[in-house]
């Protein structure tokens, strides 16, 4: 009789070892695998187009990982420099005035630049909050990421009608990079203090992994007490 209960709590303690260590083990084997993919991604671009004497896996007995993605962020960071002066923004000017000129490469161009511009810009507050909306049905909430206010001739109509919307991104679960581009009026959307990475966890887990929420007011009251308990009162 005391077999069994020894060999189901040998048990029960080997899954629970097994389950931490997979907990600890996954993701960080995830990470290092999705890294290493990206690189080597990024070295598969970059290495073939570099003259033979400056291309390290020629003369060197191993290839050196990396090599590629560093070679390609030293010339964008280069592109930015020369870009910032009067003369290379002619260059650029005028490069881009060929491809607005070309009718098949002027729509994605000019589509993939203003994307670039939106979510890169520091001034930009694009998908920097999420929120809630009422989505599908009143009643049923849905995690949103908030873009941006409507602009153009979006908001010419929106305005005409009284409206003054916010384009939102609902993204699905758990595959976050595709969604709906929804236009929600700003009052019926609820701004949440999570960051956008915890939205993502959160998305990404399916409910699973939910931030810890301290509310702001408590925050700074925590943050005032130690201040306080810190002071000496002088009596008088």
């Amino acid at each position: 009789m005391t077999d069994k209960p020894a060999r189901g709590f040998f048990a029960t303690r080997l899954r629970n070892y097994f389950l931490t260590g997979l907990i600890i083990c996954a993701p960080l084997a995830i990470t290092a695998w999705i890294t290493w993919s990206f690189i080597l991604w990024a070295d598969s671009w970059v290495k073939p187009y570099l003259p033979f004497d400056y291309n390290p896996d020629n003369f060197l007995p191993y290839p050196v990982p990396g090599f590629g993605l560093l070679t390609a962020l030293m010339l964008i960071t280069l592109v930015g420099f020369f870009t910032a002066n009067l003369i290379g923004r002619s260059v650029v000017g005028f490069g881009e005035s060929l491809l607005v000129r070309t009718p098949l490469v002027r729509p994605i161009y000019k589509g993939l630049k203003q994307i670039f511009q939106t979510v890169l810009q520091d001034q930009s507050n694009s998908f920097k909050k999420a929120g809630l909306i009422e989505y599908p049905s009143p009643g049923l909430w849905a995690l949103v990421f908030i873009a941006t206010d409507a602009k153009g001739e979006l908001a010419v109509k929106f305005s005409e009608r009284g409206l003054d919307m916010v384009a939102v991104f609902l993204p699905p679960t758990p595959v976050p990079t595709a969604g709906f581009l929804i236009f929600v009026p700003r009052e019926k959307i609820v701004p949440l203090d999570m960051s956008p990475e915890d939205a993502a966890k959160l998305l990404l887990s399916g409910g699973l992994v939910s931030p810890d929420y301290l509310p702001k007011a408590l925050a700074i009251s925590q943050e005032t007490v130690p201040a306080k308990r810190g002071k000496t009162l002088s009596r008088p």
